[in-house]
């Protein structure tokens, strides 16, 4: 009787192990009265059914957020590290990425709060791109660079701002617009397309395993009703 009993559990083991997603065992031949084993392996194979991977976990850890840049706004280009990339390989194409280059500057710029810091970074973009022998040197009126010129001796935040939004405008009103139009683009709006078919597939999915789970019928529900069913006993 008692080796009987070995095999029954031995077996009952072997069912369970293969069981991760799909398996009930209601035929395996486990002793009944032995409460305390079933409540066990029960609730060890709730707990693996809970905690297995499902497939749109996978899609979402690889959708991004750079998903918004159909827009027509060079705005929302910018705010994507991927639409700067590729905005100022096409500025480059032009002969004029040190406008974006400036502006991501004048960004960054905005973020120190120490003088000193203020001050150096202040006179390396003023030399960088406002002066007459700046190598990388953007298109400004006088006035412009004149007043910068005179704010390094105590910059602030706010030295680069009409700097900065004159040549944001000239990007937007003339660079911008022919980049909508370009392969780059293009390739640009195909991908984030692509990404917004990711995402509503992984919705897709996300609903449909929920609702799997949610049926009345499910194996998530089976478990935790025999779990419940003989642990009464």
């Amino acid at each position: 009787m008692q080796t009987e009993t070995c095999l029954h559990i031995t077996q009952g083991r072997s069912c369970y192990s293969h069981s991760t997603m799909n398996g009930l065992c209601s035929t395996a031949p486990l002793d009944l009265h032995n409460t305390q084993r079933i409540h066990t392996a029960w609730k060890s194979r709730i707990h693996d059914f809970m905690q297995s991977p499902l497939p749109w976990r996978k899609i979402y850890r690889q959708a991004t957020n750079e998903t918004s840049l159909l827009g027509e706004s060079l705005e929302t280009l910018l705010s994507h590290k991927r639409g700067q990339i590729v905005f100022r390989d096409f500025l480059k194409s032009e002969f004029c990425e040190e406008n974006l280059d400036f502006w991501l500057a004048c960004q960054e710029y905005k973020t120190h709060e120490s003088p000193e810091k203020l001050r150096w970074r202040a006179e390396n973009i003023y030399e960088e791109f406002i002066t007459a022998e700046s190598p990388k040197q953007v298109n400004l009126d006088f006035s412009t660079r004149d007043a910068i010129s005179r704010s390094l001796q105590q910059p602030t935040a706010s030295c680069f701002v009409a700097a900065q939004k004159k040549v944001y405008s000239l990007m937007e009103n003339g660079s911008f617009q022919r980049f909508i139009h370009s392969e780059q683009y293009k390739v640009l709006s195909d991908a984030a397309l692509k990404q917004k078919g990711l995402r509503k597939h992984r919705k897709a999915l996300k609903t449909k395993s929920t609702g799997d789970l949610l049926q009345p019928d499910s194996k998530a529900i089976l478990l935790q009703r025999d779990l419940h069913l003989w642990h009464g006993d």
